[in-house]
């Protein structure tokens, strides 16, 4: 399950894989005479090495050594296909539509599921179609092609419920609820993810659980129902702090203290961007340390708290600095600028006025 570079797949991910959503992997073109293939060899031969490479591959994929994972699952489809073995090639195929998926691959997703979907005979494995009608929506919803994300993971959905695959259901409900959100349908979004939200807290899966809690905040931020999104969003914390899942928790941190700000709760939202900003130092986020810093000084000048505001503006500027991101420090002289104008500290204000970007 995933918001935008969260795990929307019903397949388990491995915690450092699903660091790699958002990032755009190149894809290994697999070259068969990079791999070539000695016909000398007995059909056990083949099936041996076919099969150690699917292995390997699944081993590199859970790695998140993505790259990797493609070539040797490639090599192994190349050797099920000269086997003649179309369920060992159906199964390579969905490993490879998930980790092109998860590379942000979403073409190379489509390309690899259609393969798939062309071997597949009623006697195929439902669960593997299952899994490739989840790849073709996820990846068709990142492509903004939403009619087509909603019929394959419809198609998902229905399998999951025939198989009876509670774990699998909960990811078709998230991801249609996502869909839905996508193109303003939201009643049917939270719908959907309610299904789902209720199915994952009696699998007791808490990391299924946080993800869906998530996304329901997520659904009613973007409708500017702060207060059903905060409801939301704190029992996502609560969870992200028993996992221990520090990302996370600076992530929904960030939209609470924004939702308390919007409400007028300048002082709660002070709390959570704090917190966040600990969290933000403690896992090396400096981008999230610099939006934290920025989102302190404008709270504590909505109390009027200009010479707090002030100290967090600086910090802003000298982390802007050290990162050499020019813009913000543009960013950060300006609220320092007109914080020293409130203050009346005109002589300061015009130091900054002066301060040329490093």
């Amino acid at each position: 399950m995933s918001t935008d570079g969260n795990n929307t797949d019903p397949l388990k991910v491995s915690k450092k894989y699903e660091k790699l959503t958002k990032r755009n992997t190149i894809i290994h073109e697999f070259n068969q005479s990079s791999s070539e293939i000695s016909l000398s060899l007995a059909s056990k031969d083949l099936l041996s090495e076919a099969s150690k490479l699917l292995h390997q591959g699944v081993k590199q994929q859970q790695a998140g050594d993505l790259n990797a994972a493609i070539k040797s699952l490639e090599e192994s489809l190349v050797l099920f296909q000269a086997l003649g073995n179309s369920r060992k090639q159906e199964k390579v195929l969905s490993l490879l539509a998930l980790t092109a998926y998860t590379s942000g691959s979403y073409q190379k997703t489509i390309s690899y599921c259609e393969q798939c979907l062309s071997l597949m005979t009623d006697t195929s494995d439902l669960a593997v179609r299952m899994q490739i009608f989840s790849h073709l929506g996820n990846a068709y919803r990142h492509l903004n092609n939403y009619e087509k994300a909603i019929q394959f993971l419809e198609e998902s959905l229905k399998i999951t419920q025939q198989q009876q695959d509670r774990r699998s259901q909960v990811a078709a409900l998230n991801n249609l609820g996502l869909v839905y959100k996508a193109v303003g349908k939201v009643a049917q979004a939270i719908e959907y993810q309610e299904q789902s939200l209720k199915i994952v807290r009696e699998l007791q899966d808490n990391w299924g659980e946080e993800q869906v809690l998530k996304n329901l905040g997520n659904t009613w931020y973007a409708l500017d129902d702060y207060p059903k999104a905060i409801a939301y969003y704190e029992k996502c914390l609560d969870l992200s702090r028993t996992l221990k899942n520090l990302r996370s928790a600076v992530y929904v941190l960030k939209n609470l203290g924004n939702s308390c700000y919007a409400l007028g709760d300048y002082a709660k939202a002070i709390i959570y961007y704090e917190e966040r900003l600990q969290l933000a130092r403690v896992i090396q986020d400096k981008r999230s340390e610099e939006q934290s810093l920025g989102s302190l000084g404008v709270a504590c000048e909505a109390l009027g708290d200009y010479s707090k505001a002030i100290t967090y503006h600086e910090q802003r500027l000298f982390l802007a600095r050290a990162i050499n991101d020019v813009r913000t420090q543009e960013q950060a002289l300006a609220s320092l600028k007109l914080a020293c104008y409130a203050l009346g500290d005109y002589a300061k204000a015009m130091q900054y006025q002066t301060t040329e970007f490093d």
